[in-house]
């Protein structure tokens, strides 16, 4: 299995920018996720909130900070992405294969990300009728009016 991996895997160049940036990417949301950078993003926040009296709450100083946490979210938004992106993708290559290999399953529920929102929501009907979890008319036009 971890051969076959590899044969799949690095088919971009490592060191591209494509490599380096997916690299980057994971490490960074890694950290961002972690208990330290929520206690170093509580510390500014209380640093700049102590400095506020100093500053006399300036314009300036609320600028400081509302351009730091604008910087800091754009840039993450698509850091986090690219991680999300790569995760999701991942997890359906792995169930596409075990839908694959397993000798009952439906080989046409592989690539379900692929259909519109309305076939996706015929196919969770078929499978609520399937297991007994039929909501009762009433309910179900109340969910499908939220969506």
């Amino acid at each position: 299995m971890r051969t076959r991996v590899k044969e799949l895997g690095d088919q971009e160049h490592p060191g591209g920018p494509s490599w380096w940036f997916r690299r980057f990417a994971a490490k960074v949301a890694e950290a961002m996720g972690s208990p330290y950078a929520f206690l170093l993003a509580s510390l500014i926040v209380v640093v700049w909130a102590a400095l506020g009296p100093r500053f006399g709450w300036s314009e300036t100083h609320q600028l400081v900070i509302n351009t730091f946490t604008t910087i800091v979210t754009f840039l993450a938004v698509f850091l986090i992405q690219n991680t999300q992106n790569r995760d999701t993708k991942s997890l359906h290559l792995k169930i596409d294969e075990l839908l694959k290999a397993t000798g009952g399953a439906r080989n046409s529920m592989i690539d379900l990300d692929r259909l519109s929102d309305e076939q996706l929501a015929r196919l969770e009907k078929q499978f609520k009728q399937i297991c007994g979890m039929e909501l009762p008319e009433s309910e179900n036009a109340e969910h499908s009016a939220t969506d």
